[in-house]
């Protein structure tokens, strides 16, 4: 969901086959197809042609009525309950994938869906740093390395050094699209980190209280930018919470709960990968050759980095 909450998992009360085969398999695929649903989230952010903000409090309002629905209907609606320890994290983490959210979806118009989810998905990298720095956790010569790669590749991405483009290196409109990605990932690797220190909430219960304290702090958008006048722009808004928060929560999850965290980093990269080819598909707008060396590059550093003794189990909300 760009609804990525980071925590490991809670256990899904849904059947799984007794096969430890078949349940890697089952879960293999409802990975890859919360992948794919998230990696269609810029369609929904264009079409809609709303402001950012308005964006992501409709995202928000059906993402919590979803999430709510699920809990209900899974029999997990007693998650919600959180200690008053906790509150702070709900708020915390709210404000900031607001802040996430927003800055996702103000880039894509100005550079686009490609290029902005994969710029996006820097963040395993600042969430190591920090780590590394904050928290005292252990880091290897190798994914120092790794770190220094994927910045290379960011660069290669952005088609900023591309001589074939240099026309773009000046558009300032661009630029500010590139930073506002990188502010959404900053936002993002914040979440993970304050995630992590409260293990007693569950993922679905701090992803619904997301949702919650988003419509909260925002609910002044809808009087300043007005309500969607197209039937259809209501249609894309509600797809962002229903298929992007809701579903693709359930999926994602469902998937996390049956395979390894090797697994699951690899998998992850179902995201990105969808969202340059949904660009091409839809809006005709590919990457040059350059650019997919860099998010190759981008690729292969973030599975380094993301070993299974650092991976932190995460759900996309970009």
């Amino acid at each position: 969901m760009h609804t990525k909450v980071l925590l490991t998992p809670a256990p899904i009360t849904v059947a799984a086959a007794t096969d430890p085969a078949q349940r890697a398999r089952d879960g293999q695929w409802l990975l890859v197809a919360g992948g794919m649903l998230l990696g269609t989230i810029g369609v929904f952010v264009q079409e809609a042609g709303q402001h950012p903000l308005l964006t992501v409090w409709f995202r928000c309002a059906f993402g919590a009525l979803a999430l709510l629905l699920w809990g209900l209907a899974s029999g997990r609606s007693r998650e919600l309950r959180l200690q008053r320890a906790s509150w702070w994290v709900a708020a915390a983490t709210g404000c900031l994938m607001i802040l996430n959210w927003a800055l996702f979806f103000a880039a894509i118009p100005r550079t686009s869906i490609a290029v902005a989810t994969v710029v996006f998905h820097i963040q395993p990298i600042w969430v190591m740093v920090a780590g590394a720095l904050l928290l005292r956790e252990a880091v290897s010569p190798a994914q120092w390395l790794a770190t220094l790669a994927a910045l290379g590749g960011l660069t290669l991405t952005t088609g900023l050094f591309d001589d074939m483009n240099a026309a773009r290196r000046v558009d300032s409109d661009y630029v500010a699209g590139l930073l506002m990605c990188l502010g959404g990932s900053l936002s993002y690797a914040a979440v993970t980190l304050i995630a992590k220190t409260e293990q007693q909430v569950s993922a679905f219960a701090l992803a619904w209280w997301q949702c919650l304290v988003g419509v909260l702090v925002l609910a002044w958008v809808p009087f300043v930018y007005g309500l969607p006048t197209q039937p259809s722009a209501w249609a894309w808004l509600a797809g962002l919470g229903v298929l992007h928060t809701g579903l693709a929560y359930a999926l994602v999850f469902a998937g996390m709960a049956r395979l390894t965290l090797g697994r699951i980093a690899v998998l992850q990269f179902v995201y990105p990968l969808t969202a340059v080819l949904v660009d091409w598909a839809v809006y005709g707008r590919t990457l040059r050759p350059l650019q997919l060396a860099g998010v190759a590059t981008m690729a292969l550093a973030l599975w380094t980095i993301r070993k299974p003794r650092l991976v932190v189990a995460a759900f996309d909300r970009e």
